[in-house]
């Protein structure tokens, strides 16, 4: 009986010693699509009411670069600017407009990207279906009200540019 007892108290002594522990699991996943600016771009000032980033018109281009480790798992999602970030107090309507294209490609069989791309609004979504580089040109341009002049001073805009997983 004294057993009995010594063996009842021992197990609940160490039922009251119990402990639990967490015991954590860690992993990394480093980005399989990168993206960078390969050009940044610069409004030109053809008119006194138009900025543009086309070369005629003395600006320049931007263009970014998307490299992609593994095809078929993500989308690029790039929107031309349709404000400014910074710029001089505007009193009147400004209308933007813009196109997102294939630049260069590091694939011949990236060639369709451009083809198969979907647009609205001032974005475009490109699949990228194949590993390796595409560099995309953005061209941007905005109109300041019925030829109205844009004020003096510094203007700047953003494109912005995703890479969504699928």
């Amino acid at each position: 009986m004294i057993y009995k007892n010594l063996l009842i108290g021992s197990l609940a002594l160490c039922a009251s010693l119990a402990q639990a522990e967490d015991v954590y699991i860690e992993g990394t996943v480093e980005a399989r699509c990168m993206i960078t600016t390969d050009t940044p771009g610069v409004y030109g000032n053809p008119s006194p009411y138009e900025l543009s980033t086309s070369s005629v018109d003395g600006g320049v281009v931007p263009i970014i670069r998307y490299d992609v480790i593994t095809g078929d798992y993500y989308k690029a999602v790039i929107n031309y600017p349709d404000n400014f970030s910074n710029s001089p107090t505007l009193n009147d309507i400004v209308t933007w407009t813009g196109s997102v294209s294939v630049d260069q490609v590091s694939d011949s069989l990236m060639s369709d990207y451009d083809t198969d791309k979907i647009e609205y609004n001032n974005t475009t979504e490109f699949g990228l279906t194949i590993a390796g580089t595409t560099w995309f040109s953005i061209d941007s341009s905005a109109e300041y009200g019925y030829q109205t002049p844009f004020p003096a001073g510094s203007y700047t805009s953003v494109v912005e540019a995703e890479c969504v997983a699928l």
